[in-house]
């Protein structure tokens, strides 16, 4: 099942069309003949990744406008140019003018993700190193963004709490230093699920060596006592490196030898693809 056929995603769609649509749109109404049928074309205005394009469906699929055809020219995780048309949408006028903002607003922020995302994992490019994104997603569109930072050739941290073991430095604070809470985890936690541990300094990756955490989180080190922690790890637990990551020192991370890079701004910071719907009679 994609992401799209979920029914939490389904209702989003249906929920951000209500949001735009309230009880009509005012002025199609009055300016639009209703058997007016047109083409419109979503072009690219800028250089960018794809992600998203399947919503567009969604947008007009919950507008039940059963007379929209759509056609994709450029698929999902594909790279497109300025001046690219991306989708066509053939219909009545007033349906595709009621879509078009909805349908935007989730191709533009989405594809934003998928390419800021392309442009760290072409950063790594050569290193062992994966970028992986985080859990500061947009209430509600965690499962759309992480989407598209796949679509942009990263990969998923945690989906949610439930689905991970990650002991960070406030529950290191509450349960009495990193081995407590890693032995903690360690006597109760299902056989299926991996420990990870935040460490900020070189005592506490030995610290977590020795409870013998599955993954250690190298949290705002300095690339040479990132480079120390790996030498020290070996292959005795997973590294993934995290804080303040940026386009700038990335490259300079993954040369470390660390094995994930998390970067929180794939999906907090990444700014919306400039794209137009543009329609013709």
């Amino acid at each position: 099942m994609t992401p799209f056929e979920l029914p939490a995603v389904r209702a989003l769609v249906a929920a951000a069309v209500a949001e735009d649509v309230g009880c009509g749109d005012i002025t199609t109404q009055l300016t639009v003949p209703v058997d007016r049928r047109a083409m419109a074309v979503i072009t690219a205005k800028q250089a960018g990744v794809l992600a998203g394009g399947p919503l567009v469906d969604g947008v007009f699929d919950a507008l039940n406008a059963r007379d929209v055809t759509i056609t994709h020219h450029v698929d999902d995780g594909t790279s497109f140019t300025a001046g690219m048309q991306l989708i066509s949408i053939e219909g009545l006028a007033s349906n595709l003018l009621i879509g078009e903002r909805t349908a935007l607003n989730f191709l533009q922020q989405l594809s934003g993700v998928a390419t800021l995302t392309r442009r760290y994992v072409d950063a790594i490019v050569g290193t062992k190193a994966r970028i992986i994104d985080t859990r500061k997603t947009t209430p509600g569109l965690r499962v759309l963004e992480k989407y598209a930072v796949r679509m942009g050739g990263g990969h998923n941290h945690r989906f949610g709490l439930d689905d991970g073991i990650l002991i960070k430095d406030n529950h290191i604070t509450a349960a009495g230093g990193v081995g407590a809470a890693v032995a903690a985890a360690r006597r109760a936690a299902p056989h299926t699920l991996t420990i990870e541990v935040e460490c900020g300094t070189l005592a506490q990756v030995d610290e977590a060596l020795a409870a013998a955490a599955d993954v250690i989180m190298l949290d705002n080190m300095s690339v040479e006592q990132m480079a120390a922690a790996v030498r020290k790890i070996g292959l005795r637990a997973i590294v993934e490196a995290s804080g303040g990551v940026t386009l700038a020192t990335v490259r300079a991370i993954a040369e470390t030898g660390v094995d994930l890079i998390s970067v929180g701004a794939l999906t907090h910071s990444a700014p919306a693809v400039d794209l137009s719907m543009k329609i013709s009679i």
